[in-house]
C-alpha cells in the first residue's frame, strides 16, 4: 500500500476505536473480519447508480493506470501478484507510446553529456586521436 492508503486506514482505525472497541478496520456485523463483501458491493453500486461494474474491475483499472503511467510490465506483474508475465501483457496495449518512449530512452543515453567535448573523427589530429596512417 502507498502512504496515502496507509494513512486513510490508520485514520479509519482511530475513528472506529473511539466509537467502539472493534479492533478491525472493516468489521463484519459480528465484529469479526468480513468474509465476503458481495451484498455490500451490490448495495453500493445500486445506491451510486452504477451498472455492469464488478469489484474485480478495480484491479483492472489499477493495472491499466500503472501501465499508462509508464511502469514496467514486470513491476505491474509483481504488484498484481501474477506469477507469469503473460497475464500482464493484456495491459501492454494501454501504453500506446511505450515503443516511442523506449527508442527515445536509447537515443538520450547515446547523447554525449552537455559538458563533454564532441567526438573527433580518427586522424583529425585532435588530442588523444590516433595519427593518420602515412
Amino acid at each position: 500500500m502507498n502512504a496515502e492508503a496507509v494513512a486513510i486506514l490508520q485514520a479509519l482505525r482511530q475513528f472506529r476505536s473511539r466509537r467502539a472497541s472493534v479492533a478491525r478496520v472493516f468489521p463484519g456485523s459480528d465484529g469479526e473480519g468480513l468474509q465476503r463483501i458481495d451484498k455490500a458491493w451490490r448495495s453500493l453500486l445500486e445506491i451510486a447508480g452504477i451498472e455492469n461494474f464488478r469489484f474485480h474491475d478495480l484491479r483492472h483499472h489499477f493495472a491499466g493506470r500503472l501501465v499508462q503511467s509508464g511502469i514496467e510490465l514486470n513491476t505491474v506483474r509483481e504488484l498484481l501478484g501474477h506469477a507469469d508475465i503473460t497475464m500482464v501483457l493484456r495491459y501492454a496495449h494501454m501504453s500506446l507510446d511505450r515503443l516511442a518512449m523506449a527508442v527515445e530512452r536509447v537515443a538520450r543515453a547515446a547523447e554525449p553529456a552537455p559538458d563533454s567535448p564532441a567526438p573527433q573523427p580518427p586522424g583529425s589530429g585532435a588530442a588523444g586521436a590516433s595519427p593518420a596512417p602515412p
